[in-house]
């Protein structure tokens, strides 16, 4: 009952984590158009595979796609003043879709299951053995 609790914390913890990188890459890939939109979608396929890796489940990679989606989603909603923070552009686009299919593509890849032995750097050293 010890570890679920745990999981659940870790996935909680990453979809906050998940909405500030999206906060974030909302910020940078406006301000440095060409390769801020590089770093922000690179901060969240990075965000994404490594929660994956983490937990070792594909959850962990949709748990901050989740907290992403959901911050970016809100930010693209305008005010009743007339403000909003995207802006009509290709890169803005780039990032939305980008980082959606990002999102939805460390979620498939990862397998799921366990992740190898400590010890091991791969698929390779298992079949090697000692």
């Amino acid at each position: 009952m010890r570890a679920r609790g745990a999981r659940i914390a870790a996935y909680a913890a990453l979809a906050v984590l998940g909405g500030a990188v999206a906060v974030a890459g909302s910020l940078v890939q406006a301000g440095w158009f060409p390769l801020g939109l590089l770093l922000a979608l690179g901060g969240s396929v990075a965000l994404f595979h490594g929660g994956a890796r983490l937990t070792g489940t594909r959850v962990g990679a949709a748990a901050p796609a989740a907290g992403w989606t959901l911050v970016v989603l809100l930010l693209t909603v305008s005010r009743p003043e007339g403000d909003f923070l995207f802006g009509t552009g290709t890169g803005t686009y780039f990032f939305l879709l980008g980082g959606m299919f990002a999102a939805v593509i460390c979620a498939t890849v990862t397998p799921s299951g366990q992740l190898p032995p400590a010890g091991t750097t791969g698929p390779a050293d298992l079949v090697k053995g000692p």
